[in-house]
């Protein structure tokens, strides 16, 4: 039952996106723009950055898009429409379904963000498939914690400040966790050398996602 209401939540969720397009597009200018700043401020006064600022540089980037993707996940949800969704689904299904919906748009996001950051700035990873799965960690890892952080800043006045000050104890042990593995792969790095990161990253993911599960019940009754 809880399987068929998460496809059932995750179809909507990707059926409004499909058909209205603004968010994710948004959130492509949005890449492309800051991306192109970037090469407009580092890119045209030298040949190549240094391999810390283009890490520490992607990794912001790609916060700020989190933030502002995921932000909308229940801001945007009316009232009628939660209590219509209160009254046929379950807590558990429509926080499972908002964190798996969110982790996918984070990872095309990041995705397309790493592709078109290391067309315009150059691209000087060495271990391609780490820092792959480093961005896959990351955009979970982004989706889990801001998702639920967006479920409680939705019940205040002004959310979107709320939203900011609440992810930041939150997101901050886990970007510099993801700079660093990104930082092994970047210089080519033996893959057991980023093993302790790898680890913490599924543990936070593993906790939020059971955290999530089990206390947004007492958050969706308010």
């Amino acid at each position: 039952m809880l399987f068929k209401e998460v496809i059932y939540l995750m179809q909507k969720d990707f059926l409004l996106e499909w058909r209205q397009k603004y968010a994710f597009n948004g959130m492509l200018l949005y890449v492309s723009s800051t991306v192109f700043v970037c090469y407009l401020s580092f890119g045209l006064r030298s040949n190549a950055l240094q391999v810390p600022v283009w890490n520490a540089l992607f990794w912001i980037i790609l916060l700020f898009t989190s933030v502002n993707a995921i932000a909308k996940s229940f801001m945007q949800e009316n009232r009628g429409r939660l209590l219509y969704f209160y009254s046929i689904v379950s807590p558990q299904g429509i926080i499972l379904a908002k964190i798996l919906y969110n982790a996918c748009l984070m990872l095309v996001l990041a995705l397309i963000c790493f592709v078109f950051y290391a067309f315009v700035l150059g691209n000087p990873v060495e271990d391609i498939p780490m820092f792959l799965l480093s961005i896959l960690l990351g955009a979970i890892g982004f989706a889990t914690s801001l998702t639920m952080i967006s479920g409680i800043a939705s019940k205040a006045a002004n959310s979107s400040t709320l939203m900011a000050v609440l992810s930041f104890p939150v997101i901050v042990p886990m970007l510099l966790m993801l700079i660093k593995m990104s930082k092994n792969a970047m210089d080519g790095l033996e893959r057991a050398a980023s093993l302790d990161e790898l680890l913490t990253l599924l543990a936070i993911n593993m906790i939020v996602v059971t955290v999530s599960y089990i206390l947004f019940p007492y958050l969706w009754r308010s």
